[in-house]
């Protein structure tokens, strides 16, 4: 099995009427976050069958680097997909690789400028960057928010799904201040994920707390993403507060 067989396969079930779908779901439209990209029509469920057989083939990280540079979104997707499994596996006590992961880590952080779309983002920054970093300062984290590349932003953001779910909300109560003012809605989207989550799996009192401290600054759709998980009457209280004293209602 080779990296060239892998995109072959993904290429053999390409679909124009799935791409031209897609290519809107993604935004490849001028002017769009996905402006650009390259979708040959392969869903997600497809794509991870195709990837499967692969997992355990120990492709070479070169090869896989170089792929991760295709024009075409699917090919990265893979690539990532691919990537995310190893890391993975690399933090299990079975199958534990401190220098795979490592040398995994390194090749991320060199190419987050074709990590260049959500879910690109989303199924790989938890287990390569947050595995990565469980056990070690976040300092990168707090370089990546400060990016103006927007995926480095969500990366940052969404690397701390790893630390909830080992039961730390450190980094992104410390994250989520840095942007409030940011102009994009993918990163309110991905900050108010990963609040929801840390008050769902960390501590509900915690991010009420944190709440009360900045949710009068808060983006509406961030706020709405943190408080979802909370009865009714919570996420009224809050909504509220945000209307009357950021002066979006009665004056």
């Amino acid at each position: 099995m080779t990296v060239a067989n892998l995109l072959a396969d993904i290429d053999a079930a390409a679909d124009a009427g799935t791409a031209a779908v897609l290519s809107g779901y993604f935004q490849v439209k001028p002017g769009g976050y996905g402006e650009g990209d390259l979708l040959i029509g392969v869903k997600l469920s497809t794509l991870r069958g195709i990837v499967k057989p692969y997992q355990r083939a120990e492709l070479p990280l070169p090869d896989l680097e170089e792929a991760l540079h295709s024009p075409v979104h699917e090919h990265r997707l893979a690539v990532l997909c691919l990537l995310a499994d190893r890391a993975d596996r690399a933090l299990k006590p079975r199958t534990a690789d401190p220098a795979d992961l490592a040398a995994i880590f390194d090749l991320y952080l060199r190419n987050t400028e074709h990590v260049n779309n959500w879910d690109l983002v989303d199924c790989s920054a938890p287990q390569i960057v947050g595995g990565h970093l469980l056990d070690r300062p976040g300092d990168v984290l707090h370089t990546l928010i400060r990016s103006p590349l927007i995926w480095d932003r969500r990366i940052a953001l969404v690397a701390t799904h790893r630390f909830i779910r080992a039961g730390d909300s450190t980094d992104i109560y410390a994250l989520a201040p840095q942007v409030l003012d940011d102009p994009e809605d993918l990163i309110h989207k991905a900050a108010g994920w990963m609040l929801r989550e840390a008050g769902k799996r960390v501590s509900p009192d915690e991010l009420l707390a944190w709440l009360d401290q900045y949710a009068v600054q808060m983006p509406r759709t961030m706020l709405r993403y943190a408080i979802e998980q909370f009865p009714p009457e919570t996420r009224k209280h809050y909504l509220a507060l945000r209307k009357v004293t950021a002066g979006e209602g009665r004056s």
